[in-house]
């Protein structure tokens, strides 16, 4: 079969490395790809946003499925047009994708079916805003309402930062479109973990959980990135939590768009926290997580074709995980969330056995690779224990530590690990 992935950062070069194990798969093609997919994939030039060549291209191609990694799309409607065009295509509709294209939706949603998360209320008026926030104190998040490329939340320690947080959004509009509205919720303290399941309409394939890193700098310090690194499985969930987060929150939710007629299917990505109460939703997302993708794909046992035509089939897909743990360690562009450079060039990446490397931000310069992004690359490793993992994907990242152009936290998962009473080795 031929499958084409739509996207062209880590998530979707970690998509590619699995399809490309299926021995269903003859051609993976990715759209518009990037320089390190081009070892698994045929990339195509041709951009996530130009639906119609996408359709054009999938029909000339005689692709069997389509897979779209990234959400901005997926909000553009582009599973409407491959579907009416008659073509196989996973994710949800443009109707179904609000659940992470609008925070005031999702809280919506949340409310009427009673899906556990913090308190919010939505604002488009600057003053009532800021009076709701002087009301309930600090600390308080304010976030945009829509898509803002994962910079769209402040978690404000004080009254003055919160304020000044709305003023940004609403009266400045910081982010455009996404922040016509904003909405004001409490603050939750716990620790955060993702959760993400296969749907199709009520049927609910969940996979292990993962822990992102957002933080740029050791520490959990510094601004908020898209991440910069993640493990799976979280290790520290009380007991029972994984059951109810599948059914309290993702089953529950899964039915919830059922019932208000935009059934869901895809990747429902749940980005949760662990408070005192139990598990509670912080965000929804409509596709796969980034990096958590990374570090959950690797411990799927399953042939991952298989599993999304089964579940378009509505059919049990038998999920099967390995009982190891998988890190991810991400190298970024000095600089990154801010400005950086492009076109750095890259050390010499020597495969070592067991150790994978994603690309999300590269290409090509001849025959070496240069910096095209702000995430630059993820380095991973499968191992029997999370230190374990961690040890060999530190030692592989020395490589970069002698350049001033790119830099990565050596503290992923080192919590959990201290946590877990888990030998560092």
């Amino acid at each position: 079969m031929k499958v084409l992935v739509i996207g062209r950062g880590g998530r979707e070069h970690s998509l590619v490395q699995k399809f490309a194990e299926s021995p269903q798969v003859a051609e993976v093609y990715a759209a518009p790809g990037n320089a390190g997919m081009e070892e698994e994939a045929e990339c195509v030039p041709i951009s996530e946003t130009s639906h119609g060549e996408l359709v054009a291209f999938a029909q000339e191609s005689g692709v069997d499925v389509t897979f779209v990694g990234p959400e901005n799309p997926l909000l553009d409607g582009i599973v409407d047009d491959f579907k009416e065009a008659g073509l196989l295509v996973f994710g949800p509709t443009k109707e179904a994708a609000l659940l992470e294209g609008s925070k005031h939706y999702a809280k919506q949603i949340m409310k009427k079916y009673s899906i556990p998360t913090a308190e919010y209320e939505a604002f488009t008026n600057a003053e009532e805003a800021k009076t709701y926030i002087e009301k309930k104190g600090a600390p308080i998040v304010v976030k945009a309402d829509g898509l803002a490329a994962g910079k769209g939340v402040v978690v404000a320690e004080t009254v003055s930062q919160a304020v000044e947080a709305v003023d940004e959004m609403l009266l400045n509009r910081r982010f455009g479109e996404a922040s016509k509205e904003i909405v004001v919720e409490e603050f939750l303290e716990g620790e955060e973990y993702s959760l993400m399941a296969f749907v199709n309409g009520e049927d609910v394939y969940p996979m292990v959980t993962a822990r992102d890193h957002k933080r740029a700098y050791e520490g959990d310090e510094g601004p908020n990135t898209g991440g910069m690194g993640a493990f799976a499985p979280a290790q520290d969930l009380p007991e029972g939590e994984y059951e109810f987060a599948v059914e309290s929150i993702l089953k529950q939710t899964a039915s919830a768009m059922v019932q208000e007629g935009r059934p869901f299917t895809g990747i429902l990505y749940a980005g949760l926290i662990q408070t005192s109460q139990g598990s509670k939703v912080i965000e929804f997302n409509a596709r796969f997580g980034d990096p958590e993708t990374q570090v959950v794909l690797p411990l799927l046992e399953n042939d991952l074709l298989q599993v999304i035509l089964d579940v378009l089939d509505h059919k049990n897909p038998e999920l099967t995980w390995k009982k190891q743990s998988c890190a991810g360690v991400v190298v970024a562009s000095a600089g990154y969330p801010g400005s950086y450079q492009k076109g750095v060039p890259l050390p010499q990446l020597d495969k070592q056995p067991g150790l994978f490397i994603v690309h999300a931000g590269t290409k090509k310069v001849k025959e070496s690779y240069v910096s095209d992004g702000g995430r630059v690359l993820l380095f991973g490793k499968t191992a029997d224990s999370l230190s374990a993992a961690l040890t060999e994907v530190n030692e592989a990242l020395t490589v970069f530590d002698r350049s001033e152009d790119f830099f990565y936290r050596k503290d992923i998962g080192q919590s959990s690990i201290i946590s877990s009473n888990e030998n560092i080795e």
